[in-house]
């Protein structure tokens, strides 16, 4: 297994469609040279704000296929790759891993609420079938229930490939305990774009951002101040996303994003149901600020 650590900004990629709903593979090539001329550390396709629920393992495939070649070495790849029955999701770990995938972000199961034990059995199933690294995704209230810092520090100890967490369940307590006891080698990230300053400054290794789908580049100074100890230029650049990263979650994401990059030229409105467009007051919010933000004309 590699021993490159998961860390930085790393966005939660879009995916685009076409008219047809079939997948945009000239805009998600668009998107991955986007990141890569931003700087983003990571790019995570085929995750929630993919609209991962949505996708055929055809598709997890071929995006993954035309993210990794796009990418090339000068972007890690690490592609979603988790549903909430064990079984299924060792598949797509296998999958992804196949079609060139560097590194995984699996999912919590959600809505069975498994007991701790029984979230730990299902990721020494997926760390057992792939080699790649693993991040774990904690993330209650999509999922139901929350893995504790226990759990992931259990996972994170017993198992090498097991290189990271995306944490989302807003619990400071819980991730000021992982930040603690975690083994050197192992990563924690926040998932909510708002606390990427409070979360860093706790000693958090990174982000995998919404918001990295329309400022990568801010996104990525942001976590490089806080990397750095520059708080003071961190919290202006904190202050001027704020209003975005509240925005992204108006409605379901990724509708309030797809938007946003549709008004930016990126890809065409197009969501799978039974996600739907943002209703018109939301999106003259979101037009409104992506104006501010020198985004859109």
């Amino acid at each position: 297994m590699s021993k490159r650590k998961i860390t930085g900004s790393a966005v939660a990629l879009v995916t685009p469609f076409k008219q047809d709903l079939s997948v945009d593979k000239e805009a998600l090539r668009r998107l991955v040279q986007f990141h890569i001329a931003a700087g983003t550390d990571i790019v995570i396709p085929c995750g929630t704000t993919g609209e991962s629920p949505t996708l055929t393992a055809g598709e997890q495939t071929e995006i993954i296929e035309i993210v990794r070649e796009e990418a090339g070495n000068k972007i890690l790849v690490a592609a979603g790759a988790g549903t909430n029955a064990t079984d299924n999701a060792v598949a797509l770990a296998k999958n992804a891993e196949k079609a060139g995938a560097q590194a995984l972000l699996s999912v919590a199961p959600y809505y069975n609420k498994p007991s701790q034990e029984g979230f730990y059995q299902h990721y020494s199933h997926i760390a057992a079938a792939v080699s790649i690294p693993i991040i774990v995704y904690n993330v209650p209230g999509r999922t139901g229930s929350n893995m504790t810092a226990q759990t992931i520090l259990r996972l994170a100890n017993d198992f090498e490939n097991i290189a990271a967490v995306k944490e989302a369940s807003d619990n400071m307590s819980q991730i000021i305990e992982l930040l603690a006891l975690r083994p050197q080698s192992f990563s924690v990230l926040t998932g909510e774009d708002p606390l990427i300053l409070p979360f860093m400054a706790l000693g958090g290794d990174g982000v995998i951002s919404v918001a990295a789908n329309q400022v990568p580049g801010e996104i990525k100074q942001l976590v490089t101040l806080m990397r750095e100890g520059n708080l003071e230029e961190a919290r202006t650049i904190n202050n001027r996303l704020r209003r975005l990263f509240s925005l992204n979650f108006i409605e379901s994401n990724p509708v309030p994003v797809k938007y946003s990059l549709s008004l930016m030229g990126m890809i065409e409105e197009i969501y799978r149901l039974p996600l739907v467009a943002l209703q018109e007051e939301n999106k003259e919010q979101v037009k409104e600020e992506l104006r501010s933000l020198g985004l859109v004309n």
